[in-house]
């Protein structure tokens, strides 16, 4: 499974900031849209991804304050990415690997999504409960080999 698969599913609604809005907006923009991730666009590039773990620890280390900080001071301006091509199994790696809940999709430089560590534990999961149906009912049509020395069904009939 690819992560254009999980694309194809998750829909296109995307929502970003600039690394110049004030961090109070972005924030507000998270919690009306009841997301936890946004990506950050500089001149119609990826300029880094905030997530609720920037936000949050810029309000520790401002003594609980958003304050007049910008999207820029607090954003992670090296996030982890990849293309629609990567394959699920490499994502789930790498998002282990740097404990990252999100991960913009890039096509070239054209950003065509975010996926979330939810999304590909949900792809994750739905795979295996496929495959684990698809192996039940392999398992229901086995044919049923008859032992040496006893009578089929066909011959009590006969």
């Amino acid at each position: 499974m690819k992560v254009s698969d999980i694309l194809r599913v998750k829909g296109n609604t995307l929502f970003t900031v600039t690394p110049d809005q004030p961090l109070a907006e972005a924030v507000q923009l998270m919690s009306e849209q009841d997301i936890g991730s946004l990506v950050v666009m500089e001149h119609g590039d990826l300029a880094g991804m905030l997530t609720f773990r920037e936000v949050i620890s810029a309000i520790v280390t401002n003594n609980m304050q958003i304050g007049t900080r910008l999207v820029r001071s607090v954003m992670d301006d090296a996030p982890l990415t990849c293309t629609p091509a990567t394959e699920i199994d490499e994502v789930r790696r790498m998002m282990l690997g740097r404990h990252a809940r999100y991960m913009p999709v890039l096509n070239g430089r054209v950003l065509m999504g975010v996926i979330s560590f939810y999304d590909v534990a949900k792809s994750v999961v739905e795979a295996q409960d496929f495959e684990n149906r698809m192996l039940k009912a392999y398992i229901r049509d086995w044919p049923v080999e008859e032992s040496e020395g006893t009578e089929s069904t066909a011959d009590k009939a006969s």
